[in-house]
């Protein structure tokens, strides 16, 4: 047999076949060469048909392909996906993204000064989760990532200190400092215990969807992923249990172009849209512009009606540019131009929104100017209160006797062993 399969592969070659080659993609931008955002397949502001709640998946095979927005560019709202939304709630969100993109940059100088060891921003992502907090409900649970920040950032009983008190691993740390910096988690808020492992989020909001319809209530789940994660294992294990039990769950693709240097066209966003293997599992998909506020609020508020409603599960890819690094350990000039944001066709999430308002009458120049000076100070304040508490730079973390607690009700004697070894290590 392996003879005779020699034998044809010779006579081919005999007869001209080229040889097989692989296909490996490369981004249409290097440093010193401007990008080439072409490969993008945008659709102008209003083209896109909004159907239906009820809507077949296979039917929206074309919105896997187009993209939902509602901003153009003078900043008006046009076609069938406009949300009711006054502008009070448009200030809310506003107001914000703004508040998210300060308590970025701040974290980001506080690792420079090492008092946290870590941090990763969503620069230029900030419409994603502070749009689609919107269109949730209390007690929804939202299965994150590491940049959906804006969930919580975007609520008022939340305090900014709790969160920084996190990154720091201090001695007021509600996480005991047995998370990394980032990893949030509060339950009250939602917000399920960030993983460093990708894609273990959509899995685990599958779960908690499918769990929450045999118990006959009314919560549904929420989850996040990066491009890059579409690539593992649980990604696809999640849309055949979302699809099979029809479960009440929002799958947000997060498309941000790149991972940590990987441009997302080694995940498979090349040649098709990370939307269409929604459809092609039998998931209501849609692909959204994730820069346009409107549209977010718009697309959220769809596809949580259609959990709510019994009508399955819907996979939204948010098409979004990560403007900064990957984290504070990247340094994204190495392998995309430095200047690329500025030339991303979506645009600024925040710049639009208000250019929005502006149109409308119901925001100022000089508002927005007042707004980001209090909300920095905001900010400055609360990261003044948690350094009372701590911070990798001058210590009072929790002891690593802490890692024996809130493990069991009551205390198993082999643990009670091990952290008496412990004390009397640290006694010397």
């Amino acid at each position: 047999m392996q003879a005779d399969n020699n034998e044809l592969g010779d006579k081919a070659m005999s007869q001209g076949a080229p040889p097989l080659r692989l296909h490996v993609p490369e981004p249409t931008g290097r440093p010193g060469r401007e990008t080439d955002f072409s490969y993008l397949h945008l659709s102008g502001a209003g083209e896109v048909r909004r159907p239906p709640v009820e809507v077949a998946p296979a039917d929206t095979s074309d919105l896997a392909y187009t993209l939902v927005r509602v901003l153009d560019e003078e900043g008006r709202a046009v076609g069938p996906w406009v949300p009711e939304a006054d502008a009070a709630l448009l200030r809310r969100g506003l107001i914000a993204m703004m508040k998210t993109r300060t308590f970025d940059a701040r974290m980001l100088i506080a690792q420079r000064q090492k008092k946290i060891s870590f941090y990763m921003q969503c620069l230029g992502e900030e419409a994603i989760a502070t749009g689609h907090a919107l269109a949730l409900q209390q007690g929804d649970m939202c299965f994150p990532t590491y940049r959906q920040q804006g969930l919580l950032l975007g609520r008022d009983d939340v305090p900014m200190v709790d969160l920084i008190c996190e990154l720091m691993s201090n001695e007021r740390d509600p996480l005991k400092g047995r998370q990394l910096p980032v990893c949030y988690s509060m339950k009250r808020a939602g917000f399920f215990s960030i993983s460093g492992n990708l894609a273990t989020q959509f899995i685990q909001a599958v779960g908690w969807g499918m769990a929450s319809a045999i118990k006959g209530d009314t919560r549904i789940a929420s989850a996040w992923i990066g491009d890059g994660a579409t690539a593992e294992s649980d990604f696809h294990t999640a849309l055949t249990f979302a699809h099979v039990y029809r479960a009440p769950v929002i799958l947000n693709v997060v498309n941000n172009q790149w991972a940590i240097s990987t441009f997302q066209a080694i995940a498979g966003g090349e040649a098709t849209t990370f939307a269409a293997r929604g459809v092609g599992c039998g998931i209501a998909s849609l692909r959204v512009d994730g820069n346009d506020f409107l549209a977010v609020l718009a697309a959220s508020r769809w596809a949580a009606q259609r959990a709510r409603g019994n009508l399955g599960p819907t996979l939204i890819e948010w098409v979004t540019y990560r403007a900064g690094a990957h984290s504070t350990s990247d340094d994204p000039s190495r392998y995309r131009p430095a200047d690329d944001w500025q030339h991303f066709p979506l645009g600024d999430p925040i710049a639009r929104l208000a250019q929005h308002l502006r149109g409308i009458g119901a925001w100022s120049e000089e508002e927005h100017q007042k707004t980001q000076s209090e909300l920095e100070a905001q900010v400055s304040a609360a990261l003044k209160e948690a350094e009372r508490y701590g911070s990798l730079a001058d210590g009072h973390l929790f002891g690593a006797a802490a890692m024996f607690e809130d493990v069991y009700q009551t205390m198993p004697p082999h643990l009670q062993e091990q952290r008496r070894q412990l004390s009397q290590f640290q006694k010397g």
